[in-house]
């Protein structure tokens, strides 16, 4: 049985490292050039019953312990005029309940686990039929089982669905500040070591601790139309006219807090933020699937990675378990990646709710501390 998978993130790596480890050959198809050619992104945060039970199937639970950051359960939960709401610091000897770790580094471990010849860099998939693959520079590959880990934009998803991401209502602003230790030493303390949150009306600031010393900041905008960002007076070309068009945009709130903002360095990215129906299934269909962002793409509130990384393992250990039957493993799979994800994206639209409400942060207090 020859299985193709699109997409080398976590999720397609998940599923080509278990198959792997059971002694079953996969090939990954990716379209970016090297693994090197663009950044990953920010921290991820593992949780035990999904992202890390994945790290267990892959054979990788130590691997993964060795580059997580068990301090990056910190929270801290704020109120726009400064009120401190909540401040969880995580004992050295806390369990790795949630731990942090850096998706790029995630993703190393991931690939290293693998024989190069797995990953086939510079593999644009563009359709598949008859049995065969066909990419954007004029190739072709054969495949039995095709599986499509390709994200939120999946070209795969048209064989089995007409579902396609939709907005929101989020539009969010990212920005970083490098090496804040030594840069800003007062941000840096305020932040803490993991996450530091102020929620407001329809608005929200989230910092982050990175492992390279990074602070990545996330300024969100809730009950926003599609086109804001481009409505919206941020001139993202001239990265000094945009924070202080962003600070006004937060007029009212503490200025320990947009000191966040002045702070940013020069690249500033902008992220409408779309999902996929809650709840999204599909006939299914011999010799295609999906995982991941692909078939689930949900809210960034810490379960997309998490679901895509057990999709992968999953799904892996289910094509083990019927070698000889990719119909039936398949189908086994998609039933309970159907009602485990269902649950996932209930939950983080659940979450996404409290973010764009009015008192969202007595209300994300209430979350985390239920009475």
């Amino acid at each position: 049985m020859t299985i193709a998978i699109v997409g080398a993130g976590l999720g397609g790596l998940a599923l080509a490292r278990v198959l792997h480890v059971n002694g079953i050959d996969a090939i990954v198809y990716e379209r970016e050039s090297s693994r090197g050619a663009r950044g990953q992104g920010g921290m991820l945060d593992l949780h035990a019953g999904t992202g890390q039970r994945a790290m267990r199937e892959a054979g990788l639970i130590d691997r993964f312990h060795a580059i997580a950051r068990r301090a990056g359960q910190d929270l801290r939960l704020l109120e726009p005029d400064g009120t401190l709401l909540l401040q969880e610091d995580t004992p050295d000897d806390a369990p790795l309940d949630r731990p942090e770790v850096d998706r790029a580094d995630l993703r190393t471990l991931l690939l290293d686990s693998l024989p190069d010849h797995v990953v086939r860099w510079g593999c644009a998939f563009e359709s598949a039929d008859d049995g065969l693959l066909h990419f954007a520079d004029g190739t072709s590959a054969p495949y039995d089982l095709l599986v499509g880990a390709d994200g939120a934009n999946s070209r795969v998803r048209a064989l089995l669905t007409d579902a396609r991401p939709v907005h929101t209502g989020q539009n969010v602003v990212e920005l970083g500040i490098p090496d804040i230790d030594r840069t800003h030493p007062g941000l840096a303390a305020m932040v803490g070591r993991g996450n530091y949150w102020v929620l407001g009306n329809g608005q929200s600031l989230s910092a982050q601790r990175n492992g390279d010393g990074c602070v990545r900041i996330y300024l969100s905008f809730h009950r926003t139309a599609e086109d804001w960002l481009a409505t919206s007076g941020i001139p993202f070309d001239d990265p000094a006219a945009a924070r202080e068009r962003l600070i006004d945009l937060f007029d009212g709130w503490d200025p320990q807090v947009t000191a966040l903002i002045a702070a940013g360095g020069d690249t500033i990215l902008p992220r409408p933020i779309t999902t996929l129906p809650v709840g999204l299934t599909w006939q299914s269909t011999p010799g295609v699937t999906l995982l991941g962002d692909a078939a689930h793409l949900m809210p960034p509130v810490g379960q997309g990675a998490n679901m895509a990384l057990l999709d992968g393992a999953l799904l892996g250990r289910a094509l083990a378990a019927h070698p000889q039957d990719h119909v039936a493993a398949v189908g086994e799979y998609e039933r309970e990646m159907f009602e485990r994800t269902s649950a996932a994206g209930r939950q983080s639209a659940y979450v996404q709710e409290i973010l764009a409400s009015p008192d969202a942060g007595r209300k994300m207090l209430a979350f985390f501390q239920p009475a």
